[in-house]
């Protein structure tokens, strides 16, 4: 998958960065590499599942798929 990220660097020089498609998923960095970096983390803990609000028992099945 691929996200486009913005990048605001503040007058301290530390670096904003967040996924527009992910409301709530920000991160920063005090370089570009670094702000990378942590948005990625930010990304991959933003979409793991909740498991404990999966609904269980029936007829229900957990599947993944891949883009």
């Amino acid at each position: 998958m691929k996200f486009k990220v913005v990048l605001e660097e503040n007058e301290e020089g530390e670096i904003t960065i967040f996924v527009p498609s992910l409301p709530g998923c920000i991160s920063k960095g005090d370089t570009i590499d670094e702000a990378l970096e942590n948005i990625k983390e930010a990304i991959e803990l933003y979409l793991e599942p909740d498991i404990e609000k999966i609904p269980t028992g029936g007829n229900i099945q957990i599947l993944e798929v891949s883009l």
